[in-house]
């Protein structure tokens, strides 16, 4: 049985709820995805990766073969007319090759297989690199495309706001250069030796390995405690603000949506495929759907 373009994007993108063969292959991957990671961690403990070399070896060499696969696969499928608004196939193909989703895909493989090739590659490099491997799960959420999607949405206002935090890092790092380099010459030797300090104590995290022992230093690191709780927060609200107002667009169209198809008191099947097929688009959870819909019936 030939199985087609469509159908591989199907099984390989993220699962309808009635199609089970496609949940099945998205839960194989994400768990494929999950155990490589946890992997990676435990190999890299020496007791524990010299005790396992091997297994952890055939693991490896099993997770590469399922996500050349897939890649291969995904690269094969791609050329489908649905997968993107390119005209040609190969367009299609190199759309997917070169977006994010497929970088990851690639990542996820060319670390090992270039550790089989070369023999003498740091094998500490390829471990990080293959802790990447996690990305792949944006091939069923789109979490970090939410996000990304948000920043760029407030980008104005997140660059105003990061405009204010380098401002405040370089003041505070320049005032405390000046108040105290006499006193502690190896720690706040220069301005960019004092931006250390600087970035910990606004971003609150405050590590304590360096800090002002002299009466003005410490009035330095005090105003830059303030200023890094109203720098960091504004950041945080822009983009918890750009969170929330995305979530809000999404209702919206959704909330469109249902009410064009209940414009003849009746949402055939057809139509309710189109609002499934939005709500899988645009991430919302099925709750959301059913309670729009009964509100929309119970205002007719």
């Amino acid at each position: 049985m030939i199985v087609s373009r469509k159908r591989v994007l199907e099984l390989l993108n993220q699962a309808t709820d009635d199609d089970k063969p496609s949940r099945l292959v998205d839960r194989f991957l994400s768990f494929l995805i999950v155990t490589n990671v946890i992997a990676v961690s435990l190999e890299s403990v020496e007791a524990i990766g010299i005790a396992y070399a091997q297994a952890f070896l055939i693991f490896e060499y099993f997770s590469v073969v399922i996500f050349a696969i897939e890649y291969l696969a995904r690269i094969w499928a791609s050329a489908e007319p649905s997968s993107g608004p390119a005209q040609t196939e190969t367009g299609r193909r190199l759309a997917y090759i070169f977006s994010f989703n497929g970088l990851v895909d690639l990542i996820a493989i060319l670390p090992s297989i270039l550790a089989l090739v070369a023999g003498n590659v740091d094998l500490r490099w390829v471990r990080v690199v293959r802790l990447l491997r996690i990305l792949k799960i944006s091939n069923y959420s789109s979490a970090l495309e939410d996000l990304a999607s948000a920043i760029y949405e407030e980008r104005r206002s997140f660059l105003a706001a990061l405009y204010l935090f380098c401002i405040a890092l370089f003041i505070a790092s320049a005032l405390m250069y000046v108040v105290e380099r006499h006193a502690q010459p190896d720690q706040f030797s220069s301005i960019p030796e004092a931006m250390w300090w600087a970035l910990i104590t606004l971003t609150t995290v405050g590590y304590g390995d360096v800090s002002p022992i002299t009466p003005l230093g410490k009035a330095v690191g005090a105003l830059t405690a303030l200023m890094g709780v109203c720098t960091v927060a504004l950041l945080t609200g822009i983009i918890a603000n750009a969170f929330a107002s995305q979530v809000s667009r999404k209702k919206d169209i959704l909330m469109a949506e249902v009410s064009h198809a209940l414009q003849d008191g009746i949402i055939s099947d057809d139509e309710y495929k189109k609002i499934e097929h939005l709500r899988r688009e645009l991430n919302l959870p099925e709750e959301h759907v059913s309670a729009i819909v009964e509100i929309m019936y119970k205002d007719r």
